[in-house]
C-alpha cells in the first residue's frame, strides 16, 4: 500500500493533534458539557445510557463546525496562494502552518504562553453567535444538543486555530475540510471520555510533565508538516506537489 506524505501530513496528523490538543484542554470541553448536562433532566443526565446521545451529537455538532472551518481556511489558502506558483504558494503554507503548530507545542509545554493571545482572533465572531448558544438551554433533545455543539465548535481556541493552520496546506478546499474533519475526530475519545473518566482525565491534563510531553509530540508534528517527506508513516510517497 502506498502512502501519500500529502495525507499522512495533513489528514493523520490533524487527527494526531486533536487527540493530544483535546487532552490539553479537557477543562474547557468539560465544562461546555458540564454545562450540557446539566440543562437536561434529572432523569437524563443520571442514566448514562440516555446521557451517551446528547453528548455524542454535542460533539458531532462540534466536528461539523470544525469541518466548515476547514473549507474556509481552504477557500483563504487558495487566494493567498493565488499570486504564486502552485509550489511556492504551497510550501509557504507549510511553513506558516508549522509555525503556528509549533507555537501551539511550546504553548501547551508552558514554554510559550503568550501563544493564548491567538485566541483573540476569533472573539468578535464567537461575541455573535454565542448568544444562539444560550437560546438552546436547556437542551431538550439531541436534535438541540447538534445545534449547540455547532455553536460551541467556533469557541475561540489557539489550539483549533493551529489546526486550521495545518489545513490550509491540505492543497484543496476539500482536502481542507477533511483535515479539520479528522483533527475533530481525534478530539472525541477524550472529550467523550470526560463523564465517564472526569477525574482520572482531569488530573493527567494538570500535569507538568505530561503538558511537556504533549508539547513536545506537537513541535515534531510541526516539524511533520514543514517537511512531511520525514514523516515515517510516508512510506512511498507520490505527491505532485512535493
Amino acid at each position: 500500500m502506498e502512502f501519500d506524505p500529502a495525507f499522512t501530513s495533513s489528514h493523520l496528523v490533524a487527527f494526531l493533534m486533536g487527540m493530544i490538543s483535546s487532552m490539553h484542554c479537557i477543562g474547557m470541553c468539560g465544562s461546555i458539557i458540564g454545562t450540557l448536562t446539566l440543562s437536561l433532566s434529572p432523569d437524563i443526565r443520571n442514566n448514562k445510557a440516555r446521557l451517551f446521545p446528547f453528548v455524542l451529537n454535542y460533539n458531532l455538532g462540534r466536528i461539523a463546525s470544525y469541518t466548515l472551518a476547514g473549507g474556509l481556511a481552504g477557500v483563504v489558502e487558495s487566494l493567498v496562494t493565488m499570486p504564486m506558483n502552485e509550489i511556492n504558494g504551497y510550501r509557504l503554507m507549510q511553513v506558516f502552518s508549522a509555525l503556528v503548530m509549533a507555537s501551539a507545542g511550546f504553548y501547551i509545554a508552558g514554554w510559550f504562553p503568550r501563544f493564548a493571545y491567538i485566541e483573540k482572533a476569533g472573539t468578535r465572531f464567537w461575541k455573535l453567535i454565542e448568544p444562539y448558544g444560550r437560546k438552546l438551554i436547556p437542551v431538550k433533545n439531541v436534535i438541540q444538543a447538534f445545534l449547540f455543539g455547532m455553536v460551541w465548535g467556533w469557541l475561540p481556541c489557539g489550539l483549533v486555530y493551529a489546526a486550521l493552520a495545518l489545513a490550509t496546506t491540505a492543497g484543496n478546499i476539500g482536502d481542507s475540510a477533511v483535515t479539520m474533519l479528522f483533527f475533530g475526530l481525534g478530539t472525541l475519545p477524550a472529550v467523550m471520555g470526560v463523564g465517564i473518566m472526569t477525574g482520572i482525565l482531569t488530573r493527567l491534563s494538570r500535569m507538568q510533565r505530561f503538558k511537556q510531553v504533549v508539547g513536545l509530540f506537537m513541535i515534531v508534528l510541526a516539524l511533520f508538516a514543514a517537511v512531511p517527506w520525514l514523516n515515517p508513516m510516508a512510506f512511498t510517497g507520490h505527491s505532485a506537489i512535493h
